[in-house]
């Protein structure tokens, strides 16, 4: 315990005299670097920012030396995020590459693949997207229907990908296709790295409710995919599917304990919007729901701290981490639910004068994080595997 609040405190002055001031406030849309072979910094003290984070290894702290990460262990790495959201501090890098296949390349892929990919994904050279979800496999992923062609040194791959989050600014995708219609819908499997620049492979954007267009159509005509771009064993893709999905929902999981979305936080909004007398909310249906919120938050980041601990020990049973991906989401939506509502006819602002960045920024982002209990696996799905492999209930999948 000791190493560890040494380590704190070498981290906290650490942050305290690299991250720029412009930094350490919510970083918009715009202002979040991504990476990519087209990316471009929002300021110069961004691009600061990032190298400072990329010299320590800090853009995927928890990775290897050798490719681009630092080997910080879990509590360690949870340190750097909790101190990190203490300070205000934006991620240096944001990217599906250093969330979900950096780890799963960890676990599953050779060492070629490693050494070619884990770099450029810490050093933003390269921007990642994921071709899971098709339009008749979402919550039955597995029986999606684009196939992959053994063509001798290479696979000719055909079909669709739905919901391609920011496919259109992406440069690779990683993909699940089928590779043996004979078998059994998880057998017949494989995962495949696909550059978005071959020929083949186009993108049509799909507008959200929020006004964005983060999420994409991926549609693949004869792309040719090189042998050596198969992760793990022919056929055995769903394997490596599952591994990624529990970095996935790990990731949507601390969601609301660790990073840092909002405009402004739930004390932040009900000091500025409601009020108070003798130091305390008036309203108590509002102070009651915010006292609850700030309960659940303290009890997602000890369950956290929990599941770290039976990893390092190798005493748990893994039960804990799949309920902590419902959790974690559902509390993210109540977040702004309650927010807009402190709010009042402030919280439903979508543009115009009489409305604020801030204001403007919780009613868009209410809605975004309705998908946030549906990307990595619905929450009505999720209970459900909660049921059977947490709880042990018979009969519920």
């Amino acid at each position: 315990m000791e190493d560890l609040e040494q380590f704190r405190i070498e981290v906290r002055q650490w942050l305290e005299a690299n991250c720029p001031p412009s930094q350490r406030t919510p970083a918009s849309p715009e202002e979040q670097y991504w990476g990519g072979r087209n990316a471009t910094f929002a300021s110069g003290d961004a691009r600061v920012w990032f190298e400072r984070m990329l010299a320590r290894g800090w853009t995927v702290p928890e990775w290897p030396r050798e490719y681009g990460g630092a080997g910080l262990n879990g509590q360690q790495a949870r340190i750097l995020k909790k101190e990190m959201v203490r300070l205000g501090c934006r991620a240096p890098l944001y990217g599906l590459g250093v969330w979900m296949l950096g780890p799963a390349l960890l676990e599953f892929g050779n060492e070629e693949q490693k050494r070619e990919h884990l770099p450029a994904i810490a050093e933003g050279r390269l921007r990642w997207c994921q071709g899971y979800s098709e339009p008749n496999a979402g919550s039955d992923l597995a029986s999606l229907q684009t196939r992959a062609e053994d063509h001798g040194d290479h696979f000719v791959v055909n079909g669709s990908k739905i919901w391609t989050s920011q496919a259109d600014r992406s440069d690779w995708i990683f993909c699940l296709v089928r590779t043996d219609s004979s078998a059994r819908k998880q057998a017949g499997i494989s995962f495949l790295l696909i550059d978005m620049a071959t020929p083949g492979v186009s993108v049509t954007p799909i507008k959200l409710i929020n006004g964005s267009s983060e999420f994409c159509q991926t549609f693949f005509d004869n792309v040719r995919v090189p042998k050596q771009n198969l992760v793990g064993v022919l056929n055995e893709g769903w394997t490596v599917a599952k591994g990624l999905l529990r970095h996935e929902r790990k990731l949507m999981s601390e969601t609301a304990d660790t990073v840092t979305t909002a405009a402004h936080t739930p004390i932040e909004c009900a000091r500025r919007y409601l009020p108070f007398a003798d130091g305390r909310i008036q309203d108590p249906l509002m102070r009651d729901a915010l006292a609850r919120h700030e309960m659940q938050m303290h009890a997602i980041g000890l369950t956290q701290l929990r599941i770290l601990e039976e990893a390092r020990t190798g005493t748990g049973s893994g039960a804990t981490s799949l309920i902590m991906k419902y959790c974690g989401t559902e509390e993210e939506k109540r977040k702004y639910e309650l927010m807009m509502a402190m709010m009042g006819s402030q919280g439903i602002g979508w543009e115009g004068e009489d409305f604020d960045a801030a204001e403007i920024d919780t009613a868009r982002q209410a809605l975004f994080t309705k998908a946030l209990s549906i990307a990595g696996g619905t929450s009505e799905v999720q209970l459900n595997i909660i049921a059977k492999r947490a709880l042990e209930l018979p009969g519920v999948i």
